[in-house]
């Protein structure tokens, strides 16, 4: 669990998300909102992803 509080991308992807709640507070709602949630998520999933995957071979070469 460690391993993807503190890394970079992840980080990154949870202070976009800030952004995110941020706007959808302050701003109208339109498909532009509906655009950046899904923005979110998608940058959230490659970042879990590519922390998997780092780890995943960090295994196979040790």
């Amino acid at each position: 669990m460690r391993k993807y509080l503190f890394s970079g991308a992840v980080l990154s992807a949870i202070f976009s998300g800030i952004g995110v709640v941020r706007a959808t507070v302050a701003g109208p709602r339109d498909w532009r909102l509906a655009l950046m949630w899904v923005s979110w998520a998608a940058s959230m999933a490659i970042a879990i992803g590519t922390v998997a995957d780092e780890t995943k071979r960090a295994e196979l070469t040790e």
